[in-house]
This record gives C-alpha cells, sequence and structure tokens, in this order.
C-alpha cells in the first residue's frame, strides 16, 4: 500500500483537496498554508472519512478530507473523529 501512496493519482488528490483550502474537518480550524513537513504537527495531511483499514477507498475523492497531522494521527483508524469533551467546572 505504501507504494500506491507515492503514485500520481494519489498525489493529484493530494493536491487537489490541499488546494481547495478547507478547514481540519476534525477539529474545525484552519490548516496554515505555510507550515510543511512530516513532523509537524499542523501540517496539512490528506485524512479518509471511510479508513482504509475498514474499507475506505484510498483515490476516491469523495472519501478525502483535509485534516492536520495531529488530529488525523489522533483519530486513527476510527470511523469518527473523536470529540473532545470539556471538562466540566462542577465538582
Amino acid at each position: 500500500m505504501a507504494g500506491i501512496r507515492n503514485g500520481r493519482p494519489y498525489r493529484r488528490l493530494v493536491a487537489a483537496q490541499k488546494a481547495l483550502g478547507l478547514p481540519c474537518w476534525i477539529c474545525g480550524h484552519n490548516i496554515p498554508v505555510n507550515v510543511d513537513g512530516r513532523r509537524r504537527p499542523l501540517a496539512f495531511t490528506l485524512d479518509h472519512e471511510v479508513p482504509l483499514s475498514k474499507g475506505g477507498s484510498l483515490l476516491d475523492p469523495a472519501n478525502a478530507r483535509s485534516a492536520h497531522r495531529r488530529c488525523n494521527s489522533a483519530r486513527g483508524n476510527r470511523t469518527t473523529p473523536r470529540v473532545q469533551q470539556r471538562a466540566s467546572r462542577r465538582w
């Protein structure tokens, strides 16, 4: 599967999704355009709404979503993003 992600169709899908300039679909915050790199938490990554391990399509634009690297990594292969619960001020 790693070889497919380096192929031209996948790179085109990543470029097209990034060009849309959409916010992270998990947290809703903007993805900075000037942040690149594999280890940067706010960098753009292509996420798949239906994870590949759950049968999602690698190259289907309808399955592609924009996400921060940290949000994508935290989500893992769950089918829905984990909603951050805010702590209550009540004790």
